[in-house]
């Protein structure tokens, strides 16, 4: 069990058949010590179903999932950190924590042998993509499935978007590290993530955006996130690996992808079919953020690509693929 600050969640049963697709799973909130930092985290469904793990990126935390955690906990077990630097995880002073992407992978590594993580789906986004695939690549039999959602793993996924930040990349001077700064790290930098290629941009509840724009306000955290962005360069060395491990390994994947993403583009999500083959590749009109405009559709998909996949809870008598 976890430190002092767990929240009770009241017992449920199973659902049937006849009652499965109208029952919501409560979601708790919890806190873990994994790797030296309080983990925060969202957590539904029975412990003894299926596991998958959403894994966030940038610039958001767990509370991306908030509509497509209830709409999977009816089948599944579903559990959504936050990455160090991001949302409500906490990194004492002493931990003298460096926020680079391997030490992030090696973080949620700590969360999943907290929790007793043996086998497990993953969903990834943005910054959980390269977190999520150190973790494949390092625990093949660990990982039942891949959902990405707009998380990249091949150059041709990388949009003109990513212009500023090459260039932080070849030249991490004080200056071009202000670029970032005065243009990303912003209220409305962070608004326009949200709601470019969105059809309707003003649909976007403000509290996303709103949110992260507060948290980026705590003392010091756009300065982690300069560094996570000059760090970013590790994750395209790491492309060829991470395909590697696709082709060996040859995990199901389903690519679902907001098209319009100025910062993964549709390349992306089509690359995955040169190492998998078999790869599902779906493509949605909307932007980076896609669970804000399409929770119902991608939870809809991922429940009738898991079962396809023989991931269903045992015993259950619910329709995942419906």
């Amino acid at each position: 069990m976890s430190d002092g600050t767990s929240r009770a969640v009241t017992k449920h049963t199973t659902p049937t058949r006849a009652d499965a697709r109208f029952a919501v799973s409560p979601t708790s909130i919890d806190r873990v010590e994994a790797d030296g930092v309080k983990v925060f985290y969202r957590a539904a469904g029975e412990p003894n179903a299926p596991v998958v793990l959403l894994l966030h990126g940038f610039p958001t935390s767990s509370f991306m999932f908030r509509e497509l955690i209830p709409r999977l906990a009816t089948y599944y077990r579903v559990l959504a950190p936050d990455l160090p630097g991001f949302g409500f995880s906490e990194v004492p002073s002493e931990r003298r924590y460096t926020y680079t992407f391997d030490q992030l992978a090696l973080t949620m590594e700590a969360f999943t042998q907290a929790l007793k993580l043996d086998r497990y789906a993953i969903y990834v986004f943005d910054y959980g993509a390269p977190t999520g695939f150190r973790l494949a690549t390092k625990h093949v039999d660990r990982i039942t499935a891949i959902v990405s959602q707009n998380g990249n793993a091949y150059e041709e996924g990388l949009g003109e978007a990513w212009g500023p930040i090459r260039k932080y990349w070849s030249a991490p001077t004080p200056e071009n590290r202000d670029i970032l700064r005065q243009s990303i790290l912003t209220a409305g930098g962070t608004r326009w993530q949200y709601t470019h290629g969105v059809a309707n941009p003003e649909s976007i509840p403000p509290e996303t955006y709103t949110l992260d724009t507060a948290l980026f306000e705590r003392p010091g955290n756009k300065e982690i996130q300069l560094d996570l962005f000059l760090d970013y360069a590790s994750n395209v060395k790491l492309y060829p690996k991470f395909q590697e491990y696709f082709r060996m390994a040859r995990p199901p994947l389903l690519a679902i992808w907001g098209k319009n993403d100025p910062f993964f583009i549709p390349a992306g999500a089509e690359a995955f079919r040169k190492d998998i083959p078999d790869a599902q590749v779906q493509f949605l009109d909307t932007g980076h953020f896609a669970l804000e405009t399409h929770a119902a559709e991608i939870a809809a998909a991922m429940k009738k690509f898991f079962a396809a996949n023989g991931i269903v809870a045992q015993g259950g008598e619910g329709e995942p693929g419906r």
